[in-house]
């Protein structure tokens, strides 16, 4: 079950203003179940995204990222239950003709709409099921359709993900929402994981994208549940300038600064929901390193932890090996690192000092915090002031059989 997440409800996701969503069963690869959203956006919204660096990123990535670059945005679509990727010259197609009927019920150029799909990788996009539920999801866009719209991008997950949040600006309540989708498959690089997260605030375009940028490399690039960079990952960010005069156009102002931590807290919430709802997972795990030459060596000793199987099947076990941790910061390719002079903690208790065990740990200790279902891994390298944070969540049996069974 996941991890400390509070049941989500439609009260929780409060509509913005200049958005609208609506949701079909198109039954793209079992009936019965939300697996096709299309969100409309109001004329002069500007939109933002960042895709994912998979080399074999999928059809409606390409297709989005071409539509986002040249274009006036006033609908996206996504649809679960296949990935459209591997796919081909037919999957570009399918991308393509899903964008055109949509654009056709919309009265909107097609290179107006944004394509997104998450699923199975490497089979064809049954694109009539995807085209056959387009008019029903457009009859029913709502501004309140949040919730089922979270519910309607979920593929593995245990649990839909939203969050809101209001801020005060220039005298004016703003509001942002986000819903994302992510369980498996998951290890961003952005620049099988979606977010969509709007604001009525209005954004000049550049600042937005940067909004984007931020907001990702503190979220959404800080997490991993197995390693893997999907082929379809995107976040989107949307500013439909509706919250009467909030107007940010000054990349130094207060405002800019307050709207881009407010996203950001938001995107920080969604990536770690997708942790504590990783396929399996009992254990939600903060991976802190701390004192390092620069960020990029302290990212990489968190992924290396993070990463680890053994390290991971060892937090599922509650069982304090912890040599394992060891090993993969000796392997994360910090290779000037002087082993003696890190110290490492597992929760409050020191655990390693002067290369080796510290004399006060003691196994029941680190017993103590292993049995919990948060824990946080903390390791100081003592070589400079820079500093990283990775979430992650164990590996247990579930894992295996959710990931066996996907196809079936």
């Amino acid at each position: 079950m996941p991890v400390n997440i509070s049941p989500l409800s439609s009260e929780h996701l409060l509509p913005v203003a200049g958005v609208s969503l609506g949701i079909a069963e198109a039954g793209i690869k079992t009936s019965h179940r939300k697996d096709l959203l299309v969100i409309v956006l109001n004329e002069g919204a500007q939109v933002a995204g960042v895709f994912t660096q998979n080399r074999f990123c999928a059809a409606p990535v390409v297709v989005a990222k071409s539509h986002l670059a040249d274009s006036a945005i006033r609908a996206l679509v996504v649809n679960t239950g296949n990935a459209n990727a591997g796919t081909g010259e037919s999957g570009m197609q399918h991308a393509r003709t899903t964008c055109s009927v949509l654009a056709e019920l919309l009265h909107c150029g097609s290179e107006q709409v944004l394509p997104f799909s998450t699923g199975v990788i490497m089979e064809p996009l049954p694109v009539k099921k995807v085209v056959g539920g387009l008019p029903v999801a457009v009859a029913n866009l709502r501004p309140n359709n949040w919730f089922d719209a979270a519910q309607a991008i979920m593929t593995t997950d245990i649990v839909p993900k939203g969050v809101s949040k209001q801020i005060e600006l220039n005298d004016q309540t703003v509001t942002i929402t986000g819903i994302a989708k992510g369980s498996g498959m998951i290890r961003p690089n952005m620049a099988t994981m979606l977010g969509f997260i709007a604001t009525d605030a209005g954004v000049d375009p550049v600042l937005l994208q940067d909004i984007t940028r931020y907001a990702a490399d503190r979220s959404f690039n800080c997490i991993t549940v197995d390693g893997d960079t999907s082929t379809n990952d995107a976040v989107m960010l949307i500013a439909t300038g509706c919250a009467g005069h909030v107007a940010i156009n000054k990349r130094n102002s207060a405002e800019f600064e307050r709207l881009r931590d407010a996203i950001t807290e938001v995107a920080i919430i969604l990536a770690q929901m997708i942790v504590r709802d990783g396929e399996g997972a009992t254990k939600f795990i903060t991976v802190q390193v701390e004192a390092g030459r620069n960020t990029e060596e302290c990212q990489q000793v968190a992924y290396a932890v993070a990463h680890s199987p053994l390290v991971k099947t060892a937090f599922f076990a509650s069982d304090p090996n912890l040599g394992r941790i060891l090993a993969a910061i000796g392997y994360a390719g910090v290779n000037d690192l002087d082993v003696d002079g890190i110290t490492l903690y597992l929760g409050d208790v020191l655990v390693v000092e002067n290369g080796g065990r510290a004399s006060s740990y003691r196994e029941e200790d680190g017993q103590f915090v292993m049995n919990q279902p948060e824990i946080t891994v903390k390791v100081v390298l003592n070589r400079g002031t820079a500093s990283s944070t990775v979430w992650t969540c164990d590996f247990s049996y579930d894992y295996v059989k959710i990931n066996s069974d996907y196809r079936s």
